[in-house]
């Protein structure tokens, strides 16, 4: 389990080195009531991981070979960036599916980078082989502490902010980042997990236990993609009964259209995976129920804008 006061260690630790990000009421996107949403797809590397990575580098000594972390990409690209930054080596491997906005987005951090066919499985297997060869520092994308702890500093940051919620969405692959919200709230405020249909991690495991495994697909796949959900989080989720729901891919990528279109704010399908649920009424408040949307990623593939900086 990750406690309440590892995240306010975190919070402190990591303070120097991560953006805080906006927050914002949005109305307009097809709903009769408003949302408050955290921005966080513009942290550092385009997502919340740069909060999980920093924590890990900056709470352990690192070994003079490095660091080294396997990702479907966002994990990638903030430890990179983490390690980079502080000095340390570091070298990541992911499938090629992350996509090449993501690997652009790891090979501009100056850090190693492998990029190999197959699945996140076969990455993480890589990456596991070079720990063992070099002595690396393997930094999980989800199931560790620092990780849990660095992710839920999200949340006590809104809650820094103002945020007068009942009910949070929160988009889930590993588990890392509801974990985080799970372990600062404490049951405090009501979570939803949302989950792609095509990705149900936690959804699954909570019907059938934690050690169920998943086929991933589908448009989110290279953010939202464990097979499996991170112990941490499982824990947490059972012991705080945690409400999971399923979102089409459809649901997921109007969403995002929704986004842009309504309140120009552009980000990844796995950052508008739940808001989808409240688009599509896989989740629907209770009159009066004021609820709250984390956008948990912005590396958008392609690159919009990608043809513009050369």
């Amino acid at each position: 389990m990750v406690h309440h006061d590892e995240i306010t260690a975190a919070a402190l630790r990591i303070a120097p080195h991560i953006r805080r990000t906006p927050v914002a009421m949005l109305e307009g996107l097809g709903l009769d009531y408003p949302i408050a949403v955290k921005l966080e797809h513009m942290q550092h590397t385009g997502s919340f991981k740069a909060r999980g990575a920093f924590n890990t580098l900056l709470s352990q000594p690192v070994p003079a070979a490095g660091v080294v972390a396997a990702s479907g990409g966002n994990h990638g690209a903030a430890v990179a960036y983490a390690a980079t930054s502080l000095g340390h080596a570091a070298h990541i491997f992911v499938p090629e599916f992350a996509g090449k906005s993501k690997i652009d987005l790891i090979r501009s951090t100056g850090a190693k980078l492998s990029v190999l066919p197959g699945t996140y499985a076969e990455a993480l297997a890589a990456a596991q082989a070079h720990e063992a060869a070099t002595g690396a520092m393997q930094i999980h994308a989800y199931d560790a502490p620092g990780t849990v702890a660095g992710q839920g500093t999200v949340m006590a940051e809104w809650e820094a902010q103002g945020l007068e919620a009942d009910t949070v969405l929160i988009a889930v692959g590993g588990g890392g980042l509801i974990g985080g919200a799970m372990a600062w709230l404490a049951g405090r405020r009501k979570l939803v997990a949302v989950e792609p249909r095509l990705a149900p991690t936690l959804h699954n495991a909570l019907a059938e236990g934690p050690d169920t495994t998943v086929e991933v697909s589908g448009v989110a796949a290279n953010a939202l993609g464990a097979r499996k959900i991170g112990r941490i989080c499982y824990d947490l989720a059972t012991a705080h009964n945690i409400t999971s729901v399923l979102v089409e891919d459809d649901a997921i990528t109007r969403a995002q259209t929704l986004l842009w279109q309504r309140a120009r704010i552009l980000v990844e399908p796995a950052g508008a995976a739940a808001l989808a649920a409240l688009v599509s009424g896989a989740y629907t408040p209770a009159i009066g129920e004021k609820v709250a949307v984390l956008l948990c990623g912005g590396n958008i593939a392609p690159d919009p804008l990608a043809s513009a900086s050369h």
